[in-house]
């Protein structure tokens, strides 16, 4: 699609003759040299700030193949990869390497037969799948088209999470899978959790210096740069800002099966920015409630001192704020078998037990395995082998266009009964509970490139979020009411009951009075029989949505990723198949064709 002069300055501060300029320069681009120009043009504002002549270094630069240049890919569900791979790519530039950093969905699978040095950061999604990003490179490299790779010298970083079986699997899989191409390895695959950076950092700074020693990089050189990495905002993951509560309202009927909450936090001189789709990253503490809990199983005192990787405070305090303690994780099972000596647990973490294994991982809290496998523990030795505390992302359900320095989360609090006792998810129930005037949350902005509105307003939208998945819709809808985009907007929601759980219904009855929200279809399970979820409402509505997809649209899925998403995209082929006359691999590839072009995105945890 050709770019209109007339919409590009209407997108931003261009000029008539600016914005022929720019259509020039962009129309015919593909995607690759699209996303490369986007993080060119963010390195020249950065460097312009600064005073750096950053256009001057690239002019002056020769032309052609540098002659050493390493190669980072990564894939990346909720932003840690892609922070890595930014990060290593510095640090490949500070040590004289040319270097280009890209998303695996990006990458131009043809030039894997000619890359010499390959990094790649690779995310494993919940229990073995691949992040929606990598999907296409994955399915490439696992194919007969995958060509022979023994000019290749690569390293892999795997991401994941051990409180579930698969920890990495995707990882494992690309890694092995290169060197079954005839691949060689720089330096050993890394397997990482969730506090990735213990063992991220030295892995990276072999990575570079042993692409350094191999490319032959001197240690200080001009370098040509082939990507530029924007600059880091003043307030991050590990340093977050401390946001003012300004509002947390219960959004769910006293009766309803869950208690959702619309919180509003002050971004108020931050300085920090978000687009629709972006995450809102917020470090919580501990219910006191569980502390204790965990306390009294371990049998042991919250007051005495413990030291753990050079930082001294009460155990009490640990627990509370420096470590997961709602979230059970196969290294910490380990360790509790070898320390309790139970045959039982120690045959769960055995091959071939999977299933069980998953299943206590996921119903089951350290409490609980304290309690079920008595065993010694000292609180140094507790607080060790228990996962540092990781922060919880979620959907921004705003648009700054609309709310200015605000961010609105939308956030389900988990709060039941197990066995006769209430058990929290931590971060929800520590929401939950900042009412009070003062109340503050430290938070930071998770970019999330993988779900963006498309840039064209023109272009028809689907949106596709039962319960809290549709937060970043609200988003998308206010951000395009503020866009004054043409193309129209049709959104999907489902829940268990219309009368308690239907959540901004007020906001979206008004939308579709105003006109802004075209379609609004909605299954409310509970309430019907048999019972009715979105890919049903998708298959109803199967002869409109094609044609929609066929006009162009763009399809948007948000929400649960174990259920949830693989059912609407089922119901998505069989839709293509139905609809399109297509046979199934047809339909199939459609929808894959679609995701390639990014007008089929998903943000499912």
């Amino acid at each position: 699609m050709s770019a209109n002069p007339n919409q590009v300055a209407a997108l931003g501060p261009f000029d008539p003759e600016q914005a022929q300029l720019l259509t020039r320069l962009i129309d015919g681009l593909d995607a690759p040299k699209l996303q490369w120009l986007s993080g060119f043009a963010a390195g020249v504002a950065h460097e312009r700030a600064a005073g750096s002549p950053l256009l001057a270094t690239i002019a002056a630069a020769p032309r052609g193949e540098p002659a050493a240049r390493l190669a980072v890919l990564y894939g990346s569900q909720t932003g840690n990869g892609k922070r890595i791979a930014e990060r290593l790519g510095r640090a490949a530039e500070a040590a004289g390497l040319a270097v280009r950093v890209l998303s695996a969905g990006a990458y131009p699978t043809k030039d894997l037969a000619k890359e010499k040095f390959l990094v790649i950061v690779m995310s494993t999604h919940g229990d073995g799948d691949p992040p929606d990003d990598a999907r296409g490179f994955i399915d490439f490299l696992a194919s007969k088209r995958a060509p022979r790779l023994e000019q290749l010298a690569y390293s892999v970083l795997a991401l994941g999470d051990s409180s579930y079986p698969r920890f990495c699997e995707t990882g494992r899989q690309v890694d092995e899978r290169l060197a079954a191409l005839g691949a060689r390895r720089l330096v050993e695959r890394v397997d990482a959790d969730v506090d990735y950076e213990t063992l991220a950092n030295p892995w990276l700074d072999r990575v570079v210096g042993e692409a350094r020693d191999a490319l032959g990089a001197p240690q200080a050189a001009t370098v040509t740069r082939l990507h530029a990495v924007p600059a880091a905002p003043a307030y991050t993951r590990e340093q977050p800002f401390t946001a003012e509560v300004l509002g947390n309202q219960r959004i769910t009927a006293r009766g309803a099966t869950k208690d959702v909450r619309h919180i509003e936090l002050s971004l108020a001189g931050s300085g920090l920015s978000y687009e629709p789709g972006d995450a809102l990253g917020v470090w919580h503490q501990n219910p006191p409630q569980v502390v204790d809990a965990l306390l009294s199983a371990a049998r042991l005192d919250g007051g005495v001192s413990v030291t753990v990787g050079g930082d001294t405070r009460p155990f009490g305090v640990w627990l509370e704020t420096e470590r997961e303690i709602t979230r059970l994780t196969r290294p910490f099972l380990v360790k509790h078998a070898e320390r309790s000596g139970s045959d039982e647990l120690a045959e769960l973490l055995k091959p071939g037990h999977e299933d069980a294994l998953r299943t206590l991982l996921t119903e089951q809290q350290p409490v609980d395995v304290l309690r079920r496998y008595p065993a010694q523990w000292d609180a140094t030795a507790l607080v060790a082998a228990l996962r540092p505390l990781a922060p919880r992302l979620y959907s921004i359900a705003s648009s700054q266009a609309a709310v200015g320095d605000e961010a609105h989360v939308t956030v389900a609090v988990i709060d039941y009964l197990r066995g006769g006792e209430r058990r929290f998810g931590a971060a929800s129930a520590y929401l939950a509970s900042l009412t009070e005037d003062e109340a503050r949350a430290r938070v930071f902005i998770e970019s999330n490139e993988r779900f963006r509105l498309p840039v064209d307003t023109a272009r028809d939208v689907i949106m596709i979020g039962p319960g809290t998945g549709v937060a970043p819709f609200r988003g998308f809808l206010q951000h395009r009411e503020a866009q004054g985009a043409t193309g129209r907007n049709w959104l999907l929601f489902g829940a268990r009951h219309f009368s308690s759980e239907f959540l901004y219904q007020v906001e979206w009855q008004e939308a579709v009075r105003k006109g802004l929200l075209h379609r609004l279809d909605l299954a409310f399970s509970r309430d019907t029989t048999p019972r009715v979820y979105v890919q049903d409402r998708v298959r109803e509505a199967g002869a409109e949505l094609y044609a929609w997809l066929e006009g162009g649209a763009s399809l948007y899925v948000c929400g649960d990723a174990t259920h949830m998403a693989p059912d609407v995209e089922a119901a998505l082929i069989d839709v293509v198949a139905t609809h399109g006359g297509r046979s199934r691999d047809a339909a199939q590839a459609y929808v894959r064709a679609l995701a390639e072009e990014r007008r089929y995105l998903r943000d499912v945890y």
